[in-house]
């Protein structure tokens, strides 16, 4: 086995580029996978100069469609023979979207994107998981459902396409769905030697450049509240943490909080019958 592989999506800002180059710097090849050729193209310019590691590549994926995934995997199964680690960091949630938008395959674009499509590229790139001493997963969720306890993944009608639209409920559905869907997978693959955790992502300072279109009002409330939120920096060294910590060998199917700590989730989300549900409607997508 040579070099540890790490493949991340939406790691063209934020979060996942800072775990890029955390996670370069550590002598990983990273493998980054971004929507937005020309951003991804900066990013790994940006993350090979600050990581000094030219080990790192770029991979153009939509996490929306499908037929995207599928190829992105296809290039990945067919360069490589194994991979160590699979962060699904990318993730929609456009504060000003006021109705659903639908993607080119005819699927709403948040659900398809921050949880069908990370469970289809988990599926497409599992064999080469299982090739590794260590395979690790790791999902992204939000602190942000502690405001929503009640909140359930509407197993009916996910996409919203017979209830009022929601980008804030939508968001959170989709962040409930794969916590549910890490403890599904972290069962289904506890004899392959594959850890399966998520973390819980708190307040993080937003790049407001990526929301010009929002009211002045929200833009002031976004400046205060980054006043008091991690950095991007900070909130990846639990990704690298948990990506590539010898201390979290083998622990599997946990929620982490940015202080590395397991903390727990809903009742809603731990309940077995829920969890079927919820993969069994997903199942209906891939």
């Amino acid at each position: 086995m040579g070099k540890k592989i790490c493949v991340i999506t939406g790691a063209n800002s934020g979060i996942g580029k800072q775990a890029a180059i955390q996670i370069a710097k550590k002598g990983y090849r990273v493998i980054i996978g971004c929507r937005n050729i020309e951003r991804g193209n900066g990013a790994l310019k940006d993350i090979k100069k600050i990581s000094a590691s030219d080990d790192v590549e770029f991979i153009q994926v939509d996490m929306s469609l499908k037929s995207s995934i599928r190829k992105f995997c296809k290039t990945i199964n067919d360069q490589y023979n194994y991979i160590d680690v699979l962060i699904h960091n990318a993730a929609l949630f456009d504060i000003s979207q006021k109705s659903p938008i639908k993607t080119a395959e005819g699927y709403e674009s948040l659900w398809m994107t921050n949880h069908v499509g990370p469970v289809l590229m988990t599926k497409l790139l599992l064999n080469l998981l299982k090739k590794s001493v260590d395979g690790r997963i790791l999902t992204v969720s939000s602190k942000g459902l502690l405001a929503m306890p009640m909140l359930k993944v509407d197993v009916e009608d996910p996409e919203f396409n017979h209830r009022s639209f929601s980008v804030t409920k939508a968001y959170y559905q989709s962040k409930r769905a794969q916590v549910m869907y890490t403890y599904w997978l972290a069962k289904a693959l506890e004899k392959d030697g594959i850890s399966v955790n998520s973390i819980r992502v708190t307040a993080v300072q937003v790049d407001m450049s990526r929301h010009q279109n929002i009211s002045s009002l929200k833009k002031w409330i976004y400046k205060q509240k980054s006043k008091k939120s991690l950095t991007p920096k900070r909130m990846a060294e639990t990704y690298v943490y948990l990506a590539t910590s010898s201390d979290v060998k083998g622990v599997t199917g946990q929620y982490f909080d940015e202080n590395n700590q397991g903390v727990s989730s809903s009742k809603y989300s731990k309940n077995l019958k829920n969890i079927e549900n919820v993969m069994a409607l997903t199942d209906k997508y891939l």
